[in-house]
């Protein structure tokens, strides 16, 4: 890129992010807002971009006119038109790892608010619901097993946390993984979920991974397992889902990603269901790191 370039971002990203890209002589032209209408107004003559969840469809990497890199704010390039990408030669660049303990610590946190119901509880105690405590029962996670669903650097700390610091047994279900340490490796998705009292997804969403938890996978699991999602919406059926709520398979879930219909259907208005806005690398650690990584793309 030449002094002269110019970098769109797409979604708001942390300052340091701007301060990579100034010292790199780079311009950065920020977007009041992430429509596909100002995008596409906004892009023509930019040498690069920074997206977030908005992603960046075809019609605007061909409004470019000399696109070089869309850095994805993120490991999900889902958004991305990748073959519009490569039509225009553009190098499409994500930040693994760059928010994976920010993410972790986010799944740890929902793991423990299933098992104790905080959520509930607390609305309980601001509604003035007396015997919410022994109404409801809760649960200890120490001596149980944990079947992490995805291997790489999140599912690795998330097993970690869950074993030094919950005593749990850890099963990993990572077919493009051949030497899992750490786990125990599980070849098997169904016998994994057979065993395991809570479930944590951390895969990729790949054709063969879209709606893998479907009726059938729930019906492998041992009924009263929690079931936490910090990774991608698509991995999910949540019809599904909520059948497996409703029949006690599914003790409690909670979401960091899901359909937008979500919150108002079913899981909304489900009090075992806990709803989180995508907090998964929110930290202000992890948009800093990830800001910066992006900006290096």
């Amino acid at each position: 890129m030449t002094a002269s370039a110019k970098c769109l971002i797409v979604q708001p990203i942390h300052q340091i992010g701007f301060e990579v890209l100034r010292r790199a002589g780079i311009i950065p032209v920020l977007c009041p807002d992430p429509s596909p209408e100002t995008v596409l107004r906004m892009i023509p003559e930019c040498s690069a971009v920074i997206t977030r969840d908005a992603g960046l469809n075809a019609e605007a990497i061909a409004a470019a006119g000399a696109l070089r890199v869309i850095a994805v704010h993120g490991t999900g390039h889902d958004p991305v038109d990748k073959p519009a990408a490569a039509a225009a030669g553009a190098i499409i660049c994500t930040t693994p790892g760059a928010n994976a303990r920010s993410v972790a610590e986010l799944t740890l946190g929902l793991a423990l608010a299933l098992a104790r119901r905080i959520p509930a509880a607390d609305q309980a105690v601001r509604g003035g619901t007396a015997g919410y405590r022994e109404r409801e029962s809760f649960t200890e996670l120490n001596g149980k097993t944990a079947l992490i669903v995805g291997w790489g650097q999140i599912g690795r700390l998330v097993g970690a946390m869950f074993s030094n610091g919950l005593g749990m047994e850890i099963l990993a279900y990572s077919p493009r993984i051949a030497n899992i340490r750490g786990a125990r490796k599980v070849d098997d998705l169904r016998a994994g979920l057979a065993r395991a009292h809570l479930v944590s997804l951390h895969t990729p969403l790949r054709f063969e991974t879209a709606n893998m938890f479907d009726a059938e996978a729930f019906a492998a699991m041992r009924p009263g397992v929690l079931l936490v999602n910090t990774d991608l919406a698509g991995l999910i059926d949540e019809a599904a889902l909520v059948h497996a709520l409703e029949s006690g398979v599914v003790a409690g879930a909670a979401l960091d990603l899901f359909s937008p219909e979500a919150p108002t259907g079913p899981l909304g208005r489900d009090p075992r269901v806990i709803l989180t806005p995508h907090l998964g690398g929110s930290t202000e650690e992890a948009l800093a790191s990830t800001a910066r990584v992006a900006a290096e793309n």
